[in-house]
C-alpha cells in the first residue's frame, strides 16, 4: 500500500497553470505564436556518406551496419541513435580520419 500526502495547490500556481494551459490552447489554434521554438535538424545520411565516396554498400560495411539499416536512414525511415549516431557525426567532420582509423 502506498502512502504519500497531498499537499494543496495555492490558488496563486493553480492561476498560473491555468493561464498556461489557456496560452498553449491559443498557441495550438495559431492564434498567438510560442515564446520558443526548437528545431533539430537531422542528420542527412546520403550527404555524410558522398563525403567518404562509398557506394551505399561500402559505407555500410565500414560502419558495420547492415544495407538495410543504412537504406532506412538515408530514406528517413529511421533515425540513426547512441554510438551510431555519433560515429556518423564524427565522419560527417572528418570523413578521412575516421576511414583510416576504421580500416587500419
Amino acid at each position: 500500500v502506498f502512502m504519500f500526502k497531498r499537499k494543496k495547490m495555492s490558488d496563486e500556481m493553480f492561476a498560473e497553470l491555468l493561464q498556461s494551459v489557456k496560452e498553449a490552447v491559443l498557441i495550438e489554434k495559431g492564434e498567438i505564436p510560442p515564446a520558443r521554438v526548437f528545431e533539430i535538424e537531422p542528420l542527412d545520411i546520403a550527404k555524410i556518406r558522398s563525403k567518404t565516396n562509398k557506394t551505399q554498400e561500402e559505407f555500410a560495411s565500414m560502419l558495420n551496419i547492415s544495407i538495410g539499416t543504412l537504406r532506412n536512414w538515408e530514406q528517413g525511415r529511421r533515425k540513426p541513435d547512441g554510438a551510431a549516431l555519433s560515429l556518423l557525426k564524427i565522419v560527417s567532420a572528418n570523413p578521412k580520419y575516421v576511414e583510416s582509423v576504421l580500416q587500419g
